[in-house]
């Protein structure tokens, strides 16, 4: 489980401003391309939860895809928050498109075994760009041993802190490493006036709704954890598995949160806020601390507080707790492309969508997603690497489809990118990551319970560290409502993932 690799492909190609010259699709097996042999464009319907705001309809981002893949997009943007309502509804209804990204949770998982997605994994092999992949991306999401989706591949080490340095600076702070440190910083910071406006007004870290996320290992409480010494997500202790909730490290956690609540010192509406609205307090320059992505995060923060505050200084740490150097090891993806049987009719069509994906890594759809328009929104270096000419562009036409649809940012065959000094720190941080990572041991374990229950214990769960931190429980209602958990089923799922553990480790 703990994956050490990392794909690096790079090479140059030719890409102009809305037009592709003698480009070909070098990724696409031969099998594929004969089976779409009579040029019809491919009608590819997509679901995916909306990134910033959706792009316009025919950009010339989608014109550029489709001329490319010979296909003809139509990509639903279903805002974040109603995502997962809207996810369940459209899988009751078998009214699905036919690439539907989700994330792993308990009613995809449900969905997935309930026979309603084709199995794609013996088939990948027909695919040179797919089947080249490291198999860590494609083992961490598989079902009962078989491969359903196509992940949206990402690093697994990405985890650090960027903050402002300039504040860290004039409050005599350094980079938080102990949970008192995180305290000491947060005070600081909510009462020391750092960007001195004479209002109180800012904050060490601002939270928001998902910072206790149960599957997802970003979470805050899971970054902030696992380096005081907490499992990813699910550890193991004496030869059981055992959930992070339930261990000493991931208290003390939340007994931070407690503390620094009842002090104000973080927002007393974490548990309503849209990440958006976290990301805006920050850019309004508001905010010390961000737990966040190293590569990509970095420089864009630092960018969106600059507009703001022009004389904001920003950096970036690795994620270091009290023994050194431990993040929880991240899925390798952001969540994963399914195909409904309700929707893609026959093995054939299922083919030619694998198809429409796999030249999406080819080195032109690399460039593309991951740097938009030579021109429009990057210049070529002397060098041979990408410049962004404009990032707001960029962020506004270009990233919703770089974070919607399998591509590489670091890690790809497009035209590397021209680093400045802070990517190239974030890079060489999120490298190093990789050597420390704690993996999720039930990652891929399977859970009937889990399965049957899942959405109701992670609710339960997480309304009760909600409860706790606000102060409405106490230790005694904490400790109440974890056997409640325990009752409902979380005891059946810890067996089950025990019995699975003990299996894998004979």
């Amino acid at each position: 489980m703990n994956r050490k690799r990392s794909v690096a492909l790079f090479c140059t190609i030719a890409f102009t401003a809305g037009t592709l010259a003698g480009c070909t699709s070098n990724g696409a097996p031969a099998k594929e391309e004969s089976a779409g042999a009579d040029n019809t464009p491919l009608e590819v319907t997509i679901a995916t939860p909306q990134v910033g705001e959706a792009p316009k309809k025919g950009s010339d981002i989608e014109q550029a895809m489709e001329k490319y893949t010979n296909a003809k997009i139509d990509i639903q943007w279903i805002p974040d928050a109603a995502f997962e309502d809207k996810k369940n509804i459209m899988i009751a209804s078998s009214e699905m498109p036919k690439a539907f990204k989700v994330k792993a949770n308990a009613s995809t998982l449900n969905a997935i075994q309930s026979g309603l997605f084709w199995e794609i994994g013996p088939l990948l092999k027909d695919y040179k760009n797919l089947s080249e992949l490291s198999p860590m991306y494609y083992d961490n999401i598989k079902v009962d041993g078989k491969l359903y989706g196509l992940p949206l591949y990402r690093d697994i080490g990405r985890a650090g802190i960027v903050y402002r340095k300039d504040w860290f600076d004039a409050l005599g702070l350094k980079p938080p490493v102990t949970l008192d440190d995180w305290y000491n910083v947060a005070k600081a910071m909510a009462e020391k006036d750092p960007d001195k406006n004479g209002q109180p007004d800012t904050y060490g870290f601002f939270l928001d709704k998902n910072y206790n996320d149960p599957v997802q290992s970003n979470s805050f409480m899971t970054r902030l954890s696992v380096p005081n010494g907490a499992p990813n997500k699910w550890g193991v202790e004496n030869g059981k598995i055992v959930a992070e909730f339930m261990t000493k490290p991931y208290m003390d956690t939340m007994k931070l949160l407690r503390r620094m609540f009842q002090e104000k010192l973080i927002n007393q509406d974490f548990s309503i806020v849209q990440t958006a609205d976290s990301d805006n307090k920050w850019n309004a320059g508001k905010v010390g601390i961000r737990v966040n992505t190293v590569v990509t995060a970095s420089a864009t923060s630092f960018d969106n507080v600059s507009k703001s505050t022009p004389n904001a200084v920003v950096d970036v740490v690795p994620f270091t707790g009290p023994n050194g150097l431990k993040i929880p090891a991240e899925t390798g993806n952001n969540g994963f492309y399914l195909f409904p049987k309700s929707s893609v009719k026959t093995e054939a069509e299922l083919k030619r969508l694998l198809g429409f994906f796999n030249k999406l890594l080819d080195a032109d759809m690399s460039t593309l997603l991951t740097r938009g328009i030579e021109g429009k929104h990057f210049t070529k270096t002397a060098d041979g690497k990408a410049q962004f000419k404009d990032l707001t562009l960029f962020n506004l036409e270009v990233k919703p489809y770089r974070d919607s649809l399998p591509s590489f940012e670091t890690t790809g065959k497009g035209i590397p990118l021209k680093q400045n000094e802070l990517q190239a720190k974030g890079s060489k941080i999120a490298a190093e990551n990789l050597q420390s990572v704690v993996p999720n041991v039930a990652l891929t374990f399977n859970s009937v319970t889990y399965t049957e229950k899942g959405v109701e214990l992670d609710n339960m769960i997480r309304d009760a560290q909600t409860k706790y931190i606000m102060g409405k429980i106490d230790d005694a209602g904490w400790q109440a409502e974890l056997d409640k958990w325990l009752k409902a089923g979380g005891q059946k799922v810890i067996d089950e993932y025990t019995a699975e553990y003990a299996k894998t480790n004979k």
